[in-house]
């Protein structure tokens, strides 16, 4: 009977695979050894469930690894599911093996799953378990996008020998602090808490009460259960738009009885907390030394952090060989939608033309230098998308060496409230302050329009959207240029200082940077916050005094654009975006265990003693 399990044990297998019927998983079975449900070990003894798929020969291959939070089965709802297979197909027929690994926590991997708190040496044990295969040649890069790349920077910084390139796409959420921006992997905007992360935790944590597999099951019993028992528990779908809504803050996922989990702590945090510097984002005081090749878009929750964090590793690097290895691509898209581009792309409502790009051939390429040793081939530092002109272009930097920065100066006549209003932006600052005042009430919001957004269920559709419809409320305030007689292309970061009073405790201000066409359409490029509180930065909270005037630099924004002639360059500011960012409650307090707010009076000021300005980087 003992000498029989083997046979039994292939039978059963071979039963697994003749119910696999899609053409990706025959075609990949032809071409490459298939090993699912490898359980591999973490120095704690937790194991997380790793998916192999390697050649067929005899030659040692290097690893391509995605490692997710993400369900991976191969079957779910009794259905199969072919994504996965395509890409290990891709990979295979390239010569690499392709291991996709479920983050700690998450479905078949044991212990406990922290968003943004993952343990950094769970990759650096995944690396060495990889690299330690007899099948191996020791090389792996990382590759993904959003979740599957967001844990690439700082488990890089770890230096591991067996990692030599990673290839990390729409990463935010993994930037902690970077300069200037300290968005603690996209939860804050400015000191303002980013909605998105609400309505996507609601879909993804995992409640402590959910079933687990015994760690008694074998990988026989895995291999069997995986194709009825996805793990994937379905949540009751929520309408967002009114979901969001709920305060206080901290109550909106209890309220839609959702799962227990991370959330509940993470939003009693402020931008500062220790537990942001303890988990798994890459900090700028943290070393880097991996090649890789960055991949950014416009229309993405975090493009200014990003960019920021390439040009962090490109000066600090730890030597000048890694320095010079770092490369950036930046698309026109939504996030992670890089491959998604079309002949006539649309993002939003905004055509932005032909955006298509040979992504996977200059990944294969870079990919190839770093892990099989192969000749380098040429590739531009940066390509980046100039929408408007709709096109690509590189260059050796970023921002382009050929951008220098204009400013331009909020101007009015008291009245810049509205479309209709006498909001001016100019380069000479005015004389006189008229400040333009309005009232914020937070029970009464603006709504978030398109914008640089994700996640956030069917509150906000992200992209480019004509302003106008939002231009008829009192509480936005509206600056325009005059058209341009000649076309104007901008790129690189866009810097705002305002000078603002309010009468409340703290209050936040929101700026937006649009195009303008000579027919009033007026297409957002980004958007950005600032929470006043943190006006003198992160490690502190210092409220206002009403009457005083205060100095506010909020983040920058970014984009490359090209404002036809005719068009004009606008910015908006208020006091809120909503739901794309929380509302400030005027209070003072705490804001997250808080149900009603106070009405602010507030206002811009510019004058030549208080010069509220934008600064743009124009291509000369």
């Amino acid at each position: 009977m003992r000498q029989s399990l083997p046979l039994l044990f292939l039978l059963f297998l071979c039963t697994c695979a003749c119910a696999q019927s899609s053409r990706e998983y025959l075609e990949l079975a032809e071409l490459a050894h298939i090993e699912q449900m490898h359980m591999a070990p973490m120095r704690d003894g937790i194991r997380l469930r790793t998916d192999v798929y390697r050649p067929k020969t005899d030659k040692k291959v290097p690893v391509i690894l995605s490692r997710t939070p993400y369900q991976m089965n191969g079957w779910v709802d009794g259905e199969e599911r072919t994504r996965t297979y395509q890409r290990a197909l891709d990979w295979v027929k390239a010569g690499y093996a392709y291991v996709v690994q479920n983050e700690r926590g998450r479905y078949y991997s044991e212990g406990e799953w922290d968003i943004l708190g993952t343990p950094t040496t769970d990759g650096y044990d995944a690396f060495t378990w990889l690299a330690d295969r007899d099948w191996s040649n020791g090389n792996i890069g990382l590759l993904g996008c959003s979740s599957t790349a967001e844990w690439q920077m700082a488990v890089a910084a770890l230096g591991h020998p067996a990692l030599k390139a990673i290839v990390p796409q729409g990463y935010g959420a993994g930037v902690g602090k970077i300069g200037q921006f300290q968005e603690q992997g996209n939860w804050y905007r400015g000191g303002a808490t980013q909605m998105l992360f609400i309505a996507w935790l609601y879909s993804v944590q995992h409640d402590p009460m959910r079933p687990r597999i015994p760690k008694t099951a074998t990988r026989e019993d895995l291999l069997r259960l995986q194709r009825f028992t996805d793990m994937a528990p379905e949540y009751p779908r929520v309408e967002w738009e009114d979901g969001l809504k709920t305060l206080p803050v901290q109550d909106i996922i209890r309220a839609q009885n959702g799962p227990k989990g991370i959330f509940e702590e993470m939003v009693t945090r402020t931008p500062n907390s220790k537990a942001w510097f303890e988990g798994g984002l890459y900090h700028d005081d943290m070393p880097f030394n991996v090649p890789a090749f960055w991949f950014t878009s416009w229309y993405d929750v975090s493009i200014s952090p990003n960019l920021a964090l390439f040009n962090h590793v490109r000066k600090n690097a730890t030597t000048e060989a890694m320095r010079d290895e770092q490369f950036l691509v930046i698309a026109p898209t939504l996030h992670c939608a890089y491959t998604r581009a079309t002949e006539n792309t649309i993002v939003g409502e905004r055509s932005v033309g032909d955006a298509r790009l040979n992504y996977q051939e200059q990944i294969e390429a870079f990919f190839a230098q770093h892990l099989k040793n192969e000749e380098k081939q040429a590739r531009p530092r940066v390509q980046y998308y100039v929408m408007g002109s709709n096109e690509w272009k590189s260059s050796t930097a970023w921002p382009p060496p050929a951008a220098k920065m204009q400013t331009l100066y909020l101007d009015s006549d008291g009245g810049a409230n509205t479309l209709h209003g006498n909001g001016r932006l100019r380069a000479k600052a005015p004389e006189k302050d008229m400040p333009d005042a309005f009232f914020y009430d937070p029970m009464n919001p603006v709504p978030s329009y398109g914008g640089n957004v994700c996640c956030t269920g069917n509150a906000v559709k992200g992209g480019a959207f004509d302003q106008r419809v939002m231009e008829t409320r009192n509480d936005i305030l509206v600056y325009t240029t005059e058209p341009f007689a000649n076309g104007v292309e901008i790129a690189g970061s866009i810097e705002t200082t305002l000078y603002v009073s309010s009468d409340a405790k703290d209050t936040d201000f929101t700026v937006k940077l649009i195009d303008v066409a000579p027919d009033g359409t007026a297409y957002n490029l980004d958007e950005t916050i600032q929470r006043v509180r943190y006006r003198e930065g992160y490690d502190k909270e210092v409220l206002m005094e009403d009457g005083k005037v205060y100095k506010v630099d909020l983040t920058p924004m970014s984009t490359a654009n090209y404002f036809k002639p005719g068009h004009s360059i606008r910015i908006e500011v208020s006091s809120s975006n909503f739901p794309r960012f929380d509302r400030n409650l005027n209070t003072g307090g705490r804001n997250y265990d808080e149900s009603k707010g106070v009405v602010a009076r507030n206002a811009v000021h510019h004058s030549v003693k208080y010069p509220s300005v934008v600064r743009i980087p124009v291509v000369e």
